[in-house]
């Protein structure tokens, strides 16, 4: 069973990540900790215990309203901690149990732990993580963020070499802006210097990453006005060389899901029928035909033809692979 911390955990990451404000009974349905088939007047109250809590934290929450209904996610801006002060003894500690966490395989938070630790900078932090493409080795993920993390945060410059979808390699020289994790990935979004233009990049593409040491101490770049790392965000299949645009539809049965599902990417056109159809683009229709599956039944491909041959392609083999 969750206790009240980790059910707190649970519910500041997803007020976090959420793209769209989320009402209270998506929050009862979708943050582990809140007790099955406990009643409303419970639930109600347990859920403003919390809400009390996270304020009391530091983490600002912004209420609006969704069809006369209080919708919530986190404030960034309105978000703040205490700045801490810490000896070279306090971060040497600090450093050696997160170094026991990060690398046990039952705690959940390893990657997130790492980058805190690498924002604090001192004993174990890396300048250089090198070797092949990180998904064949999944655990370097973690280090290879934390490493981009502390480059962004003290706004050094990076090399790196990088394979794209279509299997093209070349090096890179870019200024990190962010890092963010999505679906079991890392992605770092950065100023392409060669290219002038802001681009995301897929950590497990990345070989021979070296953040640049030449001048310790001062920044290299500033990141440019305005800029959000949330902006860069974007669904799984929407990373990739090429844009085409889709044309999905929601079932009249399952259109309430459509909103948070779409995660603010596109457009949602009602239909005469209580069906919605959903305009995005997409850059992997292999990526968008295995969403559309994880997150069926109730959503079908519409246009283009590419995307209904990709999704019954990867039915049959489906169906070959686990039919008898």
């Amino acid at each position: 069973m969750t206790d009240a911390t980790e059910r707190l955990v649970n519910l500041a990451l997803y007020l976090a990540t959420t793209r769209v404000p989320v009402s209270a009974e998506a929050i009862r349905a979708d943050v582990a900790g809140y007790p099955a088939g406990q009643d409303e007047d419970a639930f109600l109250r347990m859920f403003e215990r919390d809400k009390k809590l996270l304020r009391a934290c530091g983490l600002a929450l912004d209420v609006t309203d969704a069809d006369g209904v209080p919708a919530y996610r986190l404030d960034p801006a309105g978000t703040y901690a205490a700045e801490i002060s810490l000896t070279e003894t306090e971060r040497a500690a600090l450093h050696a149990v997160a170094a026991a966490l990060a690398t046990d395989p039952g705690f959940p938070f390893g990657d997130d732990l790492a980058i805190a630790i690498a924002k604090l900078g001192g004993a174990g932090s890396e300048t250089v993580v090198a070797g092949g493409l990180t998904d064949e080795h999944p655990d370097m993920q973690g280090a290879l963020a934390a490493t981009l993390a502390e480059a962004v945060a003290s706004r050094k410059r990076v090399t790196f070499g990088y394979t794209n979808a279509a299997g093209d390699a070349r090096t890179h020289e870019a200024e990190p802006l962010g890092v963010f994790f999505r679906d079991g990935r890392w992605y770092l979004v950065a100023r392409d210097i060669e290219r002038d233009d802001v681009r995301v990049y897929a950590l497990r593409r990345m070989t021979d990453v070296r953040v640049d040491q030449r001048r310790p101490g001062a920044p290299d770049f500033e990141p440019p006005d305005g800029f959000t790392v949330a902006d860069y965000i974007l669904l799984p299949f929407q990373y990739g060389p090429e844009a085409v645009d889709c044309v999905l539809r929601f079932s009249a049965e399952e259109s309430w899901r459509a909103p948070r599902l779409v995660a603010g990417q596109g457009r949602l056109d009602p239909a005469d029928d209580g069906s919605l159809l959903w305009h995005v683009e997409a850059r992997d229709l292999g990526r968008l035909a295995a969403w559309m599956v994880e997150h069926g039944p109730g959503i079908a491909p519409v246009a283009p033809d590419a995307l209904r041959e990709t999704l019954a392609a990867g039915l049959r083999k489906v169906v070959a692979r686990h039919g008898g």
